[in-house]
């Protein structure tokens, strides 16, 4: 596990490139799920061929998927814990007031201003301390 511990100004840099990541993850995630859906129409009305009509295309799945995975742990190795995709959410561990907890983010917010602790979930949101 990744014991690293981030301020909430180490957090705000981090944020524009973890934006980035996530829009990326998200268009993976849309990717995925379309062709899931043309792979499962493929396969409730089959044509009789003869090689493999859904060979291509669930290896492209197959291949988006380890594509996406490694985007996720992008996350895991900077010692973000992504909790949504949709919308974003993030915490990174901290400690406050000798406290460990975990400074929350969720997209749409500017920067960095809230924390919880880690049994406490996104609803236990308080503001970050000045």
């Amino acid at each position: 596990m990744n014991a690293r511990r981030f301020t909430p100004d180490e957090a705000n840099a981090l944020l524009p490139e973890l934006r980035e990541q996530l829009a990326k993850l998200r268009e993976l995630v849309q990717f995925i799920q379309t062709q899931e859906q043309e792979l499962h129409g493929m396969k409730s009305h089959p044509v009789a061929i003869a090689s493999d009509p859904f060979f291509l295309l669930e290896g492209r799945i197959d291949f988006m998927r380890m594509e996406a995975q490694l985007v996720i742990d992008n996350f895991a190795r900077a010692g973000v814990l992504l909790k949504r995709i949709e919308p974003g959410l993030l915490d990174f561990p901290a400690v406050i007031d000798g406290e460990d907890v975990l400074i929350c983010w969720k997209e749409g917010e500017e920067r960095v201003a809230h924390y919880h602790g880690w049994n406490d979930g996104f609803a236990g949101r308080r503001r970050l301390p000045e």
